[in-house]
């Protein structure tokens, strides 16, 4: 098949990004020709709190070619996007959907590109709402024929605002481009930790529905032999987190890396961690499990959205019941009291690993395409 994928591709930076150009990768090796439409601009400067939209001098990002052509802000781009789509013939458009605001850019699209369109939704109902999120999605989900979606919570978010839609649920694919993981020694040195500690690892964007604030209050009353790693960039003000930081009796045991993590500098962090911490007040499915899956760390989420689904009931890690800082620490501590959890947790990681290939994914996504009229 020819295959256009509209979404944010190099210099684009951040999991989307990724996940982007790997399913392109696959699916050229799958013998289909592929191109990306790439934005011009993905957002406007005050719907993204954080510090650039794109690949820096020394990201290690992967370079994709890509035809740069619509400006998500300025309509008059939809138009020539659709008609830059059409006359590259395909018989497929992949698109990417996971807020509002992409609603009307890619809604357009997706009635005028001239072939079937599929979404591969992260999410549909996003997890910082607004009043204008219902109409705009809306108006993108009835223009596309077909939908993927990474988690059963949001395919049923999905068929609640298109109930006639085609959907398939394909879970994330693991990233395997971070390289091997490091001897757990070497990784604690790098990154200026106390050895022999119980590592608590808490990563990727810094955002209010990821409940970095609960992690921190369950961390108030843990023995002194836990320490928390706390990587990646803030959306916003770290202040308040700060304020909790400096009242806990245990604050020199909390470790801060607030930037944006480079793909090379990320097997130091899994490579240091007992486990990975997910304690989110909302989720549909989380790309960081499948950075933790990469480098067989189990991890403890809330029972909220598609994480038991995606890991609780894939046995890759333990389920507390709510996003609330008690059951967060009694699940920390639930952990590390049984030893022989770790290791079944490993175990099956490794069965997922065999299961979550992007040529796999790619193989569902094509098929299922195949299947739309």
């Amino acid at each position: 098949m020819r295959i256009a994928i509209l979404s944010c591709f190099y210099p684009f930076r951040g999991g989307i990004s990724q996940f982007n150009a790997a399913i392109l990768q696959a699916l050229e090796e799958a013998g289909h020709t592929v191109k990306a439409f790439n934005f011009t601009r993905q957002y406007p400067s005050l719907l993204f709190p954080g510090k650039t939209q794109y690949v820096t001098p020394d990201d290690e990002a992967a370079r994709v070619e890509s035809e740069a052509v619509l400006d998500t802000a300025n309509p008059f781009s939809y138009g020539k996007t659709a008609r830059a789509i059409r006359a590259w013939k395909p018989d497929l458009l992949v698109m990417r959907y996971w807020m509002s605001w992409f609603g009307p850019s890619l809604g357009y699209v997706a009635r005028h590109a001239g072939c079937k369109s599929i979404a591969i939704t992260d999410n549909v109902i996003p997890h910082e709402k607004r009043l204008v999120d219902t109409p705009l999605t809306k108006y993108f989900l009835k223009g596309c024929d077909g939908f993927v979606t990474l988690s059963k919570a949001v395919e049923k978010d999905l068929l609640r605002l298109r109930p006639d839609a085609r959907v398939t649920v394909l879970p994330h694919p693991l990233y395997t481009h971070f390289g091997e993981k490091l001897p757990r020694e070497e990784a604690e040195k790098a990154l200026g930790l106390a050895p022999g500690r119980k590592n608590l690892l808490f990563f990727g964007l810094i955002r209010e529905y990821k409940g970095l604030d609960i992690l921190l209050e369950a961390f108030r009353d843990l023995p002194e032999d836990y320490q928390l790693i706390i990587a990646g960039e803030p959306y916003g003000s770290f202040d308040r987190y700060r304020a909790v930081i400096n009242s806990l009796p245990g604050k020199d045991r909390v470790h801060l890396f607030l930037r944006y993590i480079k793909d090379s500098e990320v097997k130091r962090y899994f490579s240091a961690a007992d486990v990975t911490v997910l304690p989110y007040r909302s989720a549909t499915q989380s790309g960081i499990s499948s950075v933790s899956y990469h480098f067989e760390v189990p991890m403890i989420v809330t029972d909220v959205g598609g994480l038991k689904d995606t890991i609780g009931d894939r046995g890759t890690g333990l389920v507390v019941p709510r996003p609330d800082s008690g059951d967060i620490r009694q699940g920390i501590l639930d952990y590390f009291a049984d030893p022989s959890l770790r290791e079944r947790f490993t175990g099956a990681i490794r069965e997922e690993k065999k299961r979550l290939s992007w040529n796999t994914f790619c193989t569902h996504l094509t098929a299922f395409a195949q299947q739309i009229p």
